[in-house]
Parts: C-alpha cells; structure tokens; sequence
C-alpha cells in the first residue's frame, strides 16, 4: 500500500538511538526525505546515514533539545533544506536505568527525565508547529502529522521511575491539546502518540539479559513477548501517514503485547504474604 509519504520530509528526532533509528529507515523506505536529529551519538548517526543509498535526502543535525533555540535551529535548518517540514516524529527520551524510589531520586535526576522526555517533546513540537504555521498546509490536502512517542510507564506507572513515568504520562496531555492546535495551521493536520512497552533495545538489553527479568515483565502482556524497535516504526509510519490515518488523531496507540499493566509481586511474594495472613492454628 501507498503510504503517501514519498516526497514527503519527516524530521525524526532521537534519530540516533535504537528505536529512532529504525523509524528513520523505514521513512527512507517509503521515499521521504529525512531530516534526522542527534545529539550524545551524532557521529554515529551521521556515519550510518552517510553511507546509505538514501544519504541524498538526507540532513543529519546535532541539538541538545533541552535548548528550544537549538530546537528552532534543527526545525528551520530542515525546512530550508527541503522546503516544508510534513511529519515529526518526537522519538528522543531516556530512561533512568537506576531504579530510586520518588524520595530517594535527587532533583538534578528529576529534573534531567523530565528534560529529556517531556520538555524536550514540548520544545520539538512547538518548533515544528512553528514551522508549520509558516509554510501553511499542503496543496493535495495531505495533513501534517505530528508522532509521539511515549510509554506504557505514562499510562501504568512504573515503580522505582516515577520521574519516567511522570514525563512520559505529560505526553497524553500534550496530544489531546495540540490536536486542536494543528487544526488551526492546517485544517487536516494530526498529533497522535505511539506507547511502546518493553522493546529489545540496546539501552535495555542489560535489564533484560538479568535471569527472570524477561519472564517478569512480559507476565502481563497477553501475547508474552518482547517488542521489536519495527513494531514500533509500523505503528509510527500508520500514524504519520496521510492516506491511511487520515482520519485518526488524539489517539494513544499502545505497541505493548496486549499489557495490562505491571507485575507487582512474584509467586513467592504472593505465598508469603498468604502465610503471615493464615489464622494461628
């Protein structure tokens, strides 16, 4: 199926890391011209582009997103280089790997996870509804897309990544806002946010090789799997595409298994607390 993003220029931030590196890809694969953001990896990012058969629509750029001025920079640089921006994909953010209860996280910590997952988003979004707000909307009436991408921990909660969960769930705020901002710009533009669950990443990959950690975390997903960085690219290209999600924005589109939500306690937590309730014989 024609996905109607060829020719189309997508600006991919957090380009350098697992998952925003395969949702590059598979732009590329449709034919649109990419406008990719990098930051800690940007050397490698850049050599990885450099040598694809794509690297002629492409412009790799380095910004720190906690710096809006430097967001703008990154926003208008790949509008001047293809003439419009049409769909951003909000795909940086980090997570916390150290697990710290709420009272035990430093403020320099909470402040960075929001920086990094929710600000970040907020400054990206804004340049690009700028952007947007000055080329006006398409010809063909295909609608400008903003993609975010956020996390099951905004929807459930994650314990011990409070501060994760916390920016993450910020996202949904930010969607059900600005779909009625775009609109504004561009009478058929969308803001949807893609939630993926665990996915095999190489940021997680240490948490996960740990015995029992992959048992644990896909205990509440129906399908008991882990996710793969193209589940997530598929159910991004759907929502950024103007053919098939036309008509679909303010949505949370859940990549996770079928998750329900976390796993508090292991079987042996659960027997002994059924013990210490048993009645004295």
């Amino acid at each position: 199926m024609d996905l109607g993003l060829a020719g189309k220029t997508a600006w991919i931030t957090g380009a350098s890391g697992g998952i925003g590196r395969v949702i590059a890809e598979a732009f590329a694969a449709e034919g649109a011209n990419l406008v990719l953001q990098g930051h800690g990896r940007f050397e490698e990012l850049a050599a990885f582009a450099g040598g694809q058969s794509w690297a002629t629509r492409c412009l790799c750029l380095r910004a720190d997103l906690s710096r809006p001025e430097e967001v703008e920079r990154c926003a208008r640089a790949g509008s001047e280089r293809f003439g419009r921006l049409d769909v951003c994909v909000v795909a940086a953010g980090r997570w916390p790997r150290e697990p710290r209860l709420l009272h035990e996280a430093s403020v320099e910590r909470i402040r960075a996870t929001l920086d990094d997952n929710l600000l970040s988003a907020v400054w990206t979004a804004r340049a690009f509804l700028s952007q947007l707000s000055g080329s006006g909307p398409r010809a063909d009436q295909h609608g400008a897309s903003l993609v975010l991408l956020g996390s099951t921990a905004g929807r459930f909660g994650e314990r011990h990544h409070t501060d994760y969960a916390l920016a993450k769930a910020g996202l949904r705020g930010l969607v059900t806002s600005l779909k009625n901002e775009i609109v504004l710009l561009d009478p058929r533009g969308r803001v949807n946010l893609v939630e993926p669950g665990w996915t095999m990443t190489r940021v997680v990959r240490p948490e996960l090789s740990r015995p029992g950690v992959i048992q644990r975390v896909t205990a509440s997903m129906a399908l008991r799997q882990l996710g793969a960085a193209s589940d997530v690219a598929r159910a991004v290209l759907f929502l950024a595409s103007p053919v098939c999600a036309r008509h679909v924005t303010g949505e949370f589109l859940s990549v996770a298994g079928g998750m329900e939500g976390r796993t508090l306690w292991s079987a042996a937590d659960i027997d002994e607390a059924r013990a210490r309730q048993m009645p004295d014989s």
